[in-house]
């Protein structure tokens, strides 16, 4: 198919981000999974923002978190000679014999705003735009995507915490102030995406919740009459053998409205744990029905950003805007900064199966 990446690739960073100063010693070890929109004339990016503290002696690590009783910032020293935790994966300690995935992250994420006018050079914000505050963001957030619905915009993310990750929905009118509206799909649960328009009378959003029993994670939808209470939930596709979406996949763009249906770019995951960019086309009026899906990929991790950095082999979107004939694909890459793919929609449907 006819999908290319921007020649500038990766458009943005670490080294672009400036970090926080509330703690001592941060860096930005990671820029990735954007959600986009178009804000007046511009390309508004809401990025996902990774800092760690750096490490001065490799005997131990420094765990940044927020302490939601005074919402400031603390860190947590651990050895790494202690044998109560597991310190083999740069990106989490976890406690020996626990059923846990981890304890703790060893970075925390922020949502910070870039801004563009052409939709490949952005200016970014000095200071983040969401930051960690309550009980359930004390670990970070993380992911957003963005729904513009009448004259707001719904931001959908990821609130981690010792409690799991939780699914928490925000509003701006503008993108300099926003409103929590609190938390709308429980653990664990996340990768929700929010239909920009009712369908009947109702509200529909793409989830993907993660069992602890059976099954792997696949993608869900539900339904809502407010945007806040949200269920009759169902399955909409699931992970297939022996393919590039064989292990998990989940939702990544908010659904983009076309003649022939509902356009759902997604990722996947083989069972290398290689992310990929593939799609879905559901029904109009029955957002529940699967009409098409991609047999391939429509991007796969393939450069060098891609394939190597703080999680390699990741091709993970979260945004898409269309800017005149072309529909630019926000991604983000190995969890380390973030990629820009430029095809049209009808490229895309072109390369759909029934």
């Amino acid at each position: 198919m006819n999908i290319e990446r921007c020649k500038f690739n990766p458009i943005i960073t670490c080294k672009d981000v400036t970090p926080t100063t509330s703690i001592k010693d941060l860096e930005v070890v990671g820029v990735m999974n954007p959600g986009a929109t178009k804000y007046k004339d511009e390309i508004v990016l809401l990025m996902r923002v990774a800092e760690r503290v750096k490490s001065v002696d490799e005997n131990y690590i420094k765990v940044p978190y927020v302490d939601s009783k005074d919402k400031s910032e603390k860190v947590i020293t651990l050895n790494k000679k202690n044998s109560e935790f597991d310190f083999s994966d740069s990106r989490t300690v976890k406690r020996v014999g626990s059923s846990c995935d981890f304890e703790y992250l060893t970075s925390m994420s922020h949502i910070r705003i870039a801004r563009s006018r052409d939709g490949i050079n952005f200016n970014i914000d000095s200071d983040p735009f969401i930051f960690p505050e309550d009980e359930y963001e004390s670990f970070g957030v993380e992911d957003p995507r963005i729904t513009k619905i009448d004259d707001k915009y719904y931001i959908t993310y990821s609130a981690v915490s010792k409690y799991g990750i939780v699914v928490k929905l925000a509003e701006t009118r503008d993108f300099v102030n926003y409103k929590k509206l609190g938390n709308i799909f429980d653990t664990e649960n996340k990768d929700v995406v929010i239909f920009p328009e009712k369908i009947g009378k109702k509200y529909f959003a793409l989830n993907r919740p993660v069992s602890k029993s059976t099954g792997k994670p696949i993608i869900w939808i539900a339904e809502s009459e407010n945007l806040i209470d949200w269920g009759n939930y169902k399955v909409l596709a699931e992970t297939r053998d022996n393919s590039w979406d064989s292990k998990k996949i989940g939702a990544g763009v908010p659904p983009i409205r076309t003649d022939r249906g509902w356009l759902e770019i997604y990722h996947g995951v083989d069972k290398n744990d290689r992310y990929s960019m593939g799609a879905l086309l559901l029904d109009l009026d029955n957002p529940e029905k699967v009409i098409a899906r991609s047999k391939k990929p429509i991007l796969e991790p393939c450069e060098e950003y891609e394939k190597n950095g703080f999680f390699s082999n990741v091709v993970f979107p979260c945004g898409a805007v269309k800017v005149g004939e072309k529909l630019y694909i926000y991604y983000g890459a190995s969890d380390n900064s973030i990629g820009l793919a430029i095809s049209s929609i009808d490229d895309i449907l072109s390369t759909l199966c029934i």
